[in-house]
């Protein structure tokens, strides 16, 4: 079949319609116009004869005088009632055509502009993360069949972007993974022997590098981590309780220290994902719940299954987070408060890379505020 152009579907559709409507009010207006002449033709009695001189007819009315009066008020009367009756039939058709004929155009222009809505539906689906499945096919519209050849083209550069930044970004972080580890080699054989002679200016100096060292060697750590997020398989059937009690196991020390109780509540569940990814994403939750809590805190995991979705919430007790900071807790580098974050060790990371391994495995993550003033996270797996 051959391509027929968006502007010539619409005119078509369009000149149709108009066809359409014009022919019903013509057919309406003779009908009603026949109608009421005859219905007029029926109050006289009507005689037709021949004039052979013209040869022409000519129509007799013959009426008794003693008739005539109430002949005439008769038909006075029915001429009334049909201009009446004309008028409010004409307007109560015209309405109702214009109303089918709205109602017509509303349907049968949405299925002409079909194409343009699905295409409309498709960009709202894209994501940096899903460009490769986000082409459109070739459409047999030519406007819309010029615009998805540029709209794929399009993605195939922001691919492209995308690749050339992480590429970037796991580049660096391999480059500045080897200088870093030698400097913190050097440094811990350096803390290791005696230095009487040094000062107490010396010793801050030295305290400075090697937490600053630390500090970069855990951000490359992540950096890398989040370049290779896409490589790592996705698999494995995880038992979620299991994974949640592994994770309280490794920060207790940490819970301690702070004098924040874990609890866990979970039921049995079984994702299908990273095990790694799964245990990291957890482990920065519960690890952030517990150094941004309040002494005396409590952290709470949980973790259940609920329409074919699996549930699983952080609740921390501490003093929570602004409601215009909630979406931006999740961009890479942003720290809430940035001298104690700096004071607790950390990057400005960990959120980003949960909010990473959530989206690698098709889940949603949710920030919300809680009964206890503290800050629960809520993620969703399909």
């Amino acid at each position: 079949m051959k391509k027929i152009s968006l502007q010539w579907r619409l005119t078509i559709i369009t000149t149709l319609l108009i066809a359409i409507i014009c022919g019903c009010l013509t057919i309406f207006i003779y009908k009603n116009g026949v109608y009421y002449i005859d219905s007029l033709q029926n109050t006289v009695d009507a005689k037709s004869e021949n004039n052979s001189r013209n040869n022409s007819d000519k129509i007799y009315i013959r009426i008794p005088d003693e008739d005539w009066n109430n002949f005439a008020k008769n038909f006075s009367i029915q001429v009334y009632n049909n201009k009446a009756d004309y008028k409010r039939n004409s307007l109560i058709f015209s309405t109702l055509l214009s109303l089918l004929g709205g109602v017509l155009t509303f349907f049968i222009s949405g299925h002409a502009l079909k194409p343009l809505c699905d295409f409309s539906k498709k960009i709202e689906e894209v994501q940096a993360q899903n460009l490769s499945d986000s082409r459109i096919e070739e459409s047999k519209i030519p406007e819309l069949n010029q615009l998805s050849t540029s709209y794929n083209k399009m993605l195939e550069r922001l691919s492209e972007a995308f690749e050339m930044q992480r590429q970037f970004t796991a580049n660096a972080a391999h480059e500045l993974r080897t200088p870093l580890a030698v400097m913190q080699l050097q440094i811990d054989l350096y803390n290791s022997t005696q230095h009487p002679d040094n000062d107490s200016s010396a010793q801050q100096t030295i305290k400075m590098i090697t937490e600053q060292t630390e500090r970069l060697s855990k951000m490359v750590r992540t950096l890398l981590d989040m370049s290779e997020l896409q490589t790592i398989a996705r698999d494995e059937e995880i038992e979620i309780d299991a994974l949640i009690e592994e994770v309280l196991a490794d920060l207790e020390p940490l819970a301690q220290e702070k004098d924040i109780r874990l609890t866990g509540k979970c039921d049995k569940v079984i994702l299908i994902g990273s095990d790694i990814l799964i245990y990291r994403l957890v482990y920065n939750l519960v690890e952030n719940a517990i150094k941004y809590n309040i002494s005396g805190g409590t952290v709470t995991v949980t973790a259940t299954q609920r329409d074919k979705h699996i549930y699983l919430a952080v609740e921390d007790t501490g003093n929570g987070i602004p409601e215009e900071l909630k979406e931006r807790i999740f961009e890479p580098f942003f720290r809430l408060d940035k001298s104690r974050s700096r004071a607790l060790g950390g990057v400005g990371l960990g959120l980003a890379l949960v909010h990473e391994i959530v989206r690698v495995h098709d889940g949603s993550i949710f920030v919300k505020d809680n009964a206890n003033s503290g800050t629960t996270f809520e993620v969703i797996f399909s």
